[in-house]
């Protein structure tokens, strides 16, 4: 046996060993640029995407990764599965769909030619409620001065698995960062200045609800039509345990921008955000303890399971935990 393979399959033992420990423990990284989306849809089969239109996967619960052409260069802004076969990934003005596991993925239009005139539309999350409705966030950007600036929110929603979308009117103006649904009619969205949308028909109508703060939120996650959370920067989160009809700011005493906040179960939590940030919370979102992340590097994108999860972020970082 050969020296070089010796040392190789002596870090690789390492990488194994490393994320059988308990907690948050650095993967080997994937890539250069910064990962801002992770997608599992078991323990060892997952997806990770991010700047430049860089996409991997995963067969052994992300010791290795396995780069996809998409062959185009905008940013990757979330992926997502509504189930094992079927996956969505939106980048800028594009969305590519999969209907084999991620094996090939196609691109296809959300809009038509011409639709948006001379605004640019950016899209930033999809979801889909079952089989045939759907719905993808984002804004519409105009050019000024040679920078994007916002100038109108943006829904689209199909209704027939994604073939056909149309433009859905929201009751604001600001960008859009995230979506959530639960089961198959109630939904909600987050964006700047601390905007919240609620809807109870599966995203045909939406009515804003009351944040209590002025703070951008990046990210919303709902338990059940009651249960959910929302976080954003300058360290805010929020709960609320009737749908959004009241929400509640939560006082960790944390000032790190949060990007991601996902509930593994109707107890426990997780928020990772900027300096390598993440938080846990075992009472329903009450309250949150920080958790030793082994980086100071901006964790962006996060998904888990009970005992197990990923988060990514900047320069190819890749973060497992295991329980």
């Amino acid at each position: 046996m050969s020296k070089g393979f010796c040392v190789f399959i002596t870090l690789y033992i390492f990488a194994f060993a490393a994320f059988a420990q308990t907690g948050w423990t650095k993967l080997p990284p994937s890539g250069s640029g910064d990962l801002v989306a992770v997608y599992f849809t078991s323990v060892e089969r997952g997806w990770i995407a991010g700047d430049g239109g860089y996409l991997a996967s995963t067969t052994d619960a992300g010791k290795t990764w396995t780069p996809y052409p998409l062959k185009m260069t905008e940013d990757i802004n979330e992926i997502y599965f509504r189930n094992e076969t079927n996956g969505y990934l939106v980048a800028g003005r594009k969305m590519f769909i999969t209907s084999d596991a991620g094996r090939t993925w196609t691109e296809t239009r959300l809009y038509k030619p011409n639709e948006f005139k001379n605004l640019t539309p950016e899209f930033l999350s999809i979801r889909f409620a079952d089989k045939k409705r759907g719905i993808a966030i984002g804004s519409l950007l105009r050019k000024v001065k040679n920078e994007d600036v916002v100038v109108d929110s943006l829904v689209m929603r199909t209704d027939d698995g994604g073939d056909n979308w149309f433009r859905i009117t929201m009751p604001t103006k600001t960008e859009l960062f995230h979506l959530d649904f639960n089961g198959s009619s109630h939904a909600w969205i987050v964006g700047d200045g601390g905007v919240i949308l609620a809807s109870t028909d599966s995203g045909r109508t939406w009515v804003k609800q009351s944040s209590g703060t002025t703070n951008a939120l990046y990210n919303v996650d709902f338990r059940d039509d009651n249960e959910g959370y929302a976080v954003g920067e300058k360290g805010t989160i929020l709960r609320t345990d009737n749908g959004g009809s009241v929400w509640q700011r939560v006082i960790a005493n944390f000032t790190e921008t949060f990007m991601r906040v996902d509930f593994a179960d109707d107890k426990n939590g997780w928020i990772v955000g900027y300096r390598g940030t993440i938080l846990r919370s075992s009472d329903k979102g009450r309250t949150w303890l920080k958790q030793e992340s082994d980086t100071t590097n901006h964790l962006y994108g996060l998904f888990m399971f009970k005992k197990y999860g990923w988060a990514v972020g900047s320069k190819g970082l890749i973060v497992g935990y295991q329980r």
